[in-house]
């Protein structure tokens, strides 16, 4: 299958690309509403900035592009700045709309712990998880954040504490998230993938 890969300008796409095509999966960048449209399957990925992400996607019209694929259930998996994307807005930058394609704003860790979170963690389930299935409790992924989404009894399927609960992996239906890189992740990040694209087919 292919899986339609989000360019923005920015982000870390190559490492994304490997990772799919380990799981056995085809992948294209697509830089148009029109590709994002025809998309069976879409991957978001994100790093850096929230201005500059909404902003790169703004700029090649592909923001409702996105809402539309959405809305029409088509599988989509933002990966960590490209999670925080889906909420209605971050804290990083107020005046910013995200995708609102999930219900709450993305806000900064608290002062008292570190800050960047960087480095390998765990996460605790929060009810049914298809990203996460096959994977026990013991499996870690890399994280690398200064903001996260808040815990929500309606799209949070599995929490990682850091200052205080937040969402580590976003599932409704086929719009999924996860604030960790599963490309970064090792053996517990691939298997997260074809769990994704198992979805997908």
């Amino acid at each position: 299958m292919k899986v339609s890969i989000v360019d923005y300008g920015a982000g870390n796409l190559p490492s994304v690309e490997r990772a799919l095509a380990l799981a056995g999966a085809e992948s294209e960048r697509v830089t148009t509403p029109e590709a994002v449209r025809a998309a069976k399957a879409i991957v978001l990925p994100g790093v850096g900035h929230f201005t500059a992400f909404v902003s790169g996607l703004r700029e090649r019209n592909l923001t409702e592009a996105l809402r539309d694929a959405a809305r029409a259930n088509v599988p989509l998996l933002g990966i960590c700045l490209g999670l925080q994307a889906l909420y209605e807005s971050s804290g990083e930058a107020p005046g910013e709309r995200g995708l609102g394609l999930v219900v709450g704003a993305v806000r900064t860790l608290p002062r008292e712990v570190k800050s960047p979170h960087i480095g390998w963690n765990q996460v605790r389930r929060a009810g049914d998880s298809r990203l996460l299935q096959g994977l026990g409790d013991d499996a870690y992924f890399y994280f690398a954040h200064s903001y996260a989404a808040p815990k929500s009894n309606g799209t949070t399927a599995a929490v990682c504490d850091h200052g205080f609960g937040f969402t580590a992996v976003m599932e409704r239906e086929r719009l999924m998230g996860v604030q960790f890189h599963p490309e970064k992740s090792g053996a517990a990040g691939a298997r997260v993938i074809e769990n994704f694209l198992e979805t997908a087919r």
